[in-house]
């Protein structure tokens, strides 16, 4: 197994020694949405992949992260859940926080019996943390190659067998942050995974390449086969044609006809963004994103009701055992 200075499992991030300094720069609050959604949204549904950016006095910050984003709370997330007529939460593992999951623990705690994670470890989180992590919501670990722009599939290879070695005997999965290279690399080890996989973000398609890009046929492989899921998450991540992402379309429609039992909706609030160049003791601002128009994108992606309750209500209750 992988030494923690080399990667973690769910961080790929170079440790450093650098200490935390205060940080004064203030910035708008976490996005919340201005558009009404206009679609009936089930009972029960869920929103699979948000994150917590809490207070820094309490929870501190991994030195080895690559950037510092602004607060984002409970509270605000709650406020959000409200105005998309959500249910249901899953709160991911930043990179920011190393291996403590001790915020996004919190997170869920806050938020009770609607929530779940995603946690990050490595070799040397115990058995007795994993057991609980679990007694505490979380139903799943992170790999994320993209933090640090990881392209090389052995790399993929390696912690995914980590991971599942790790996992195999609990009712989790593995959710994985790469680009589609990547994902074509490990094709194999996907279809052979003795757990499911969770791709972030639409497997990192670029929109603007279509359906055909190289990689994203594999991926559509992978959904149809039933051995991966994707999530159709955090569109402004594959196009630059804000607020209605029209070139997403075809990647979102392909995936779903694809196998709709495959598919997890996702915000990706509060919406952190890295700037390279820019020292991690400065705060990065987060995106401005109207979730409530991007939230409606579902029903052009998926206009039969029956389908939205398969990504919004079903597949999350399955996978994360709500």
């Amino acid at each position: 197994m992988l030494a923690r200075r080399d990667i973690l499992i769910g961080g790929a991030v170079v440790a450093t020694t650098e200490l935390v300094r205060p940080i004064t720069r203030a910035f708008a609050k976490a996005s919340q949405p201005t558009t009404p959604v206009n679609f009936a949204v089930p009972a029960g549904a869920c929103d699979c992949h948000t994150h917590v950016f809490a207070d820094q006095q309490k929870y501190p910050l991994f030195s080895g992260r690559t950037y510092t984003p602004e607060a984002a709370s409970i509270e605000e997330m709650r406020a959000l859940h409200r105005a998309l007529h959500l249910d249901r939460v899953v709160i991911v593992q930043p990179s920011i926080y190393g291996t403590d999951n001790t915020a996004t623990l919190d997170g869920i705690k806050a938020l009770g019996t609607s929530a779940r994670g995603i946690g990050v470890i490595d070799d040397k989180t115990s058995d007795a943390t994993l057991d609980q992590m679990n007694r505490a919501g979380i139903r799943g670990v992170r790999i994320n190659l993209e933090n640090d722009a990881q392209t090389d599939p052995a790399l993929g290879r390696r912690l995914l067998r980590s991971a599942a070695e790790r996992i195999a005997s609990r009712n989790w999965h593995i959710q994985m942050f790469a680009r589609l290279s990547v994902i074509e690399g490990i094709k194999d080890q996907v279809m052979a995974a003795p757990v499911p996989v969770v791709f972030d973000h639409f497997g990192g398609a670029k929109a603007a390449l279509g359906v055909d890009q190289p990689g994203f046929p594999v991926l559509l492989d992978l959904v149809r086969a039933g051995k991966a899921y994707v999530k159709i998450s955090a569109a402004y991540r594959c196009s630059t044609l804000s607020p209605d992402y029209p070139d997403v379309v075809p990647l979102a429609k392909a995936l779903i006809a694809a196998n709709p039992q495959r598919i997890l909706w996702g915000s990706d609030w509060p919406h952190p963004r890295q700037e390279p160049g820019r020292p991690i003791t400065e705060v990065t601002s987060l995106f401005q994103i109207d979730d409530g128009q991007v939230f409606n994108q579902l029903a052009v992606w998926a206009p039969d009701a029956a389908t939205r309750k398969i990504i919004l209500v079903d597949n999350p209750a399955r996978l994360f055992s709500f």
